[in-house]
C-alpha cells in the first residue's frame, strides 16, 4: 500500500497511536504522520503509508485550520484544560475587547509555547522535563498567524474561534496570549484541527471507518494518490524517449520538461513519466536532479 490517509485524529489519543492502528490495520511497516496533534486534540492527521513517507519534505505545511474554544478567567501551566490552574481573574472581556486583542495576534509575531510541549531542547521534548520537575523557560518563536475569526461567547466565559496559521504555531499560546492582552487569565478548552495542507475536515475519516473498510478489503482503495497533497507545485513532464534515464534515476535535462515549467535554481518540482508520477526533483542548473524517484506501482 503506498499513499495518504486522511485520518480523523479523536481527542485523547496521541498522534503515534493513529500510527499504530493504522500499521496494525494494514499489516503495512512504513507508516507515519505529518503535523502532530496533542493528544487531547482533534481533527485532521495525515497519514503516510509506503512510499508516501518519501514526500513528506514536500507537504504544504503552511495552510493549517484549527476551530478552538478559549476559555477566559483562568490561566493554567499548560495553556489548556488539562493542565494545573495558575492564575485566576473576573475581568471578562466583551466581544470589541477580544477582536482588539486578536487582531494584534495576526501577521508574523512571537510567541513563547508552554514548557508542556512537544519542542525538543537537547534532543529531549520539553513536556518530559517539565514532568520530570524541571524548570526550564521556552524560547521565543516567530510564528505566522493568517487569520483569527471570532465565533461568538459559550457558556463559562468561553469564545470560539478558527484559526488559519503556520507550521509550529501554537492554538494554545494564542489563547493565553489573547487572555494576557485583555488582562483577564484564559486558557485553550476545545481544540479540533479542520485542514492540514491538502487534507481537510470534510473528508476524514474515523479509525473506526477505516477498520471497517480494511475488514471489507477496501481500505486500499481509499487511498490517496501519491501526488495529491503536492499539486501546490510546479509539474514536469517527460517523454517515453527518456523512460531509462528516469528508471535509473539520472539527471533529466531541464528543456526536455514539457508544459512550459519555469523552475528556480534549487526549486522542486513533481515530474510525470507519460503521465505517471514518478517522483520528486529539484532543478540543478540545467537539470533535474532526482530528490525522491518513486516508481509508479505496476
Amino acid at each position: 500500500m503506498n499513499g495518504f490517509l486522511n485520518i480523523l485524529k479523536p481527542p485523547g489519543m496521541t498522534s503515534a497511536g493513529v500510527v499504530a492502528v493504522i500499521r496494525r490495520l494494514t499489516g503495512e511497516k512504513r507508516v507515519g504522520h505529518a503535523g502532530t496533534l496533542d493528544p487531547e486534540a482533534a481533527g485532521v492527521l495525515p497519514v503516510m503509508i509506503g512510499k508516501a513517507a518519501r514526500l513528506f519534505d514536500y507537504l504544504v505545511d503552511k495552510e493549517k485550520a484549527y476551530v478552538a474554544e478559549v476559555a477566559f478567567g483562568c490561566a493554567t501551566d499548560t495553556q489548556d484544560a488539562t493542565g494545573r490552574a495558575v492564575a485566576w481573574g473576573e475581568n471578562y472581556p466583551d466581544d470589541g475587547q477580544v477582536r482588539q486583542a486578536a487582531d494584534k495576534l495576526i501577521g508574523d509575531i512571537w510567541q513563547r509555547p508552554s514548557m508542556y510541549s512537544a519542542i525538543k531542547r537537547d534532543g529531549k521534548p520539553m513536556y518530559e522535563r517539565a514532568r520530570a520537575g524541571e524548570t526550564v523557560e521556552v524560547p521565543l518563536r516567530q510564528v505566522h498567524v493568517e487569520s483569527i475569526d471570532l465565533h461568538g461567547k459559550t457558556a463559562n466565559h468561553g469564545m470560539l474561534m478558527t484559526v488559519r496559521c503556520g507550521r509550529g504555531t501554537y492554538i494554545r499560546s494564542i489563547c493565553a496570549d489573547l487572555g494576557a492582552l485583555v488582562g483577564c487569565p484564559a486558557h485553550m478548552r476545545f481544540l479540533l484541527r479542520s485542514q492540514s495542507g491538502a487534507f481537510r475536515l470534510d473528508t476524514a475519516m474515523t479509525l473506526e471507518e477505516a477498520s471497517a473498510l480494511q475488514s471489507e478489503g477496501l481500505l486500499k482503495e481509499r487511498l490517496l494518490p501519491l501526488d495529491m497533497p503536492l499539486r501546490h507545485l510546479p509539474r514536469a513532464d517527460v517523454g517515453e524517449t527518456l523512460r531509462k534515464q528516469v528508471e535509473n534515476g539520472v539527471k533529466l535535462p531541464l528543456r526536455a520538461a514539457r508544459g512550459g515549467v519555469s523552475l528556480a535554481e534549487g526549486q522542486a518540482a513533481r515530474v510525470y513519466l507519460s503521465g505517471m508520477f514518478w517522483g520528486m526533483a529539484v532543478r540543478e542548473g540545467d537539470k533535474l536532479s532526482w530528490r525522491a524517484l518513486i516508481a509508479p506501482e505496476e
